[in-house]
């Protein structure tokens, strides 16, 4: 209970008292229920769609979309944006990458960053309401999640000290590939046809995301682990639409 507790606290808004002070092994224990609250929130957009699935397409999206993101309060989309200016700003400098990482302001790029990702997951909700079908809703919460998983499984974190490294120093790693291959399973079990398009997405564009972070970085950092939720996020959606 400790860990999803923690979870839920971190990966969302959802209001959560603790009544113990987490230690660094609880975070690394965290992290095994990083998919379920990816499942969580997928339930509760297909709620939401349940709710308002008479009205327009494009206002489906759009509410969609916004709920999404207060759930989150926008800690990924945050990520997204650092990651991108460090990215254009740092000129293939590590140091310097990881310099302007912890400058909180958002730059052209970081903005444009979110206004793009943004953007490609309101058009590709707007397609699914269109279509009228829903599975991706929970399949995208929960691939963006367990790539968070998979990534503290296979990279490692370069900061020294923080919460990102107690995660990935105290992960229980063969819980986690369990985990983790537990929730592909399921993704493929809610539909197989949306699953494998949603896995393929997601795959693409988490191994992707790996190769920049192991050849700018040689790791990976907070900011870049939000990045990957919110791009896998976004492929998986995409994916499932170009297929559909």
């Amino acid at each position: 209970m400790k860990a999803l507790l923690l979870a839920l606290q971190f990966l969302t808004c959802i209001p959560v008292a603790l009544r113990f002070e987490p230690r660094s092994a609880d975070w690394g224990r965290s992290a095994l229920a990083y998919p379920l609250i990816g499942l969580l929130i997928g339930l509760l957009l297909a709620g939401l769609q349940r709710l308002v699935g008479h009205a327009d397409p494009l206002l489906q999206a759009a509410l969609l979309a916004i709920t999404w993101t207060l759930l989150t309060g926008g800690l990924h989309l945050d990520g997204l944006a650092d990651s991108a200016d460090a990215w254009v700003g740092g000129r293939g400098d590590r140091e310097r990458t990881l310099a302007i990482m912890k400058d909180p302001r958002s730059g052209p790029a970081g903005v444009s960053a979110i206004a793009l990702a943004l953007l490609l997951k309101f058009a590709a909700l707007a397609a699914l309401a269109k279509a009228g079908t829903w599975p991706a809703l929970l399949l995208a919460p929960l691939l963006g999640r367990s790539a968070l998983l998979a990534l503290l499984l296979t990279t490692p974190y370069v900061r020294p000290g923080g919460l990102g490294s107690a995660l990935s120093a105290h992960l229980p790693r063969t819980a986690a590939g369990l985990v983790l291959l537990l929730a592909l399973a399921a993704a493929l079990f809610f539909d197989a046809r949306q699953g494998g398009f949603a896995l393929a997405g997601a795959a693409i564009a988490w191994l992707a995301l790996r190769q920049m972070m192991m050849h700018r970085l040689g790791g990976m950092t907070g900011d870049t682990m939000g990045a990957a939720v919110e791009l896998t996020e976004v492929a998986a959606l995409v994916a499932v639409v170009l297929g559909a």
